[in-house]
């Protein structure tokens, strides 16, 4: 069990998981990255040159609330 506290009722103890991107060409997870979001020609987002961060993510068990953290660079 974690200590990781919800931010909306203060319950402890929130569920691991994450946070699945099932789009095309997706790789099945979603990631965080820096710097406001700019389109490219095609309308997807420009992301060559900035740090990506794998999410973490965790749900309240008492309001199902889910925490994200970009926890660490991948």
């Amino acid at each position: 069990m974690n200590n990781i506290r919800c931010t909306h009722c203060g319950a402890v103890g929130l569920e691991p998981g994450f946070v699945e991107d099932s789009g095309q060409g997706a790789r099945g997870f979603a990631r965080w990255i820096a710097g406001p979001l700019q389109r490219g020609p095609l309308g997807g987002a420009r992301r060559m040159g900035r740090p990506h961060w794998q999410i973490d993510a965790y749900r309240c068990p008492t309001c199902a609330h889910l925490e994200l953290f970009a926890a660490q660079r991948d």
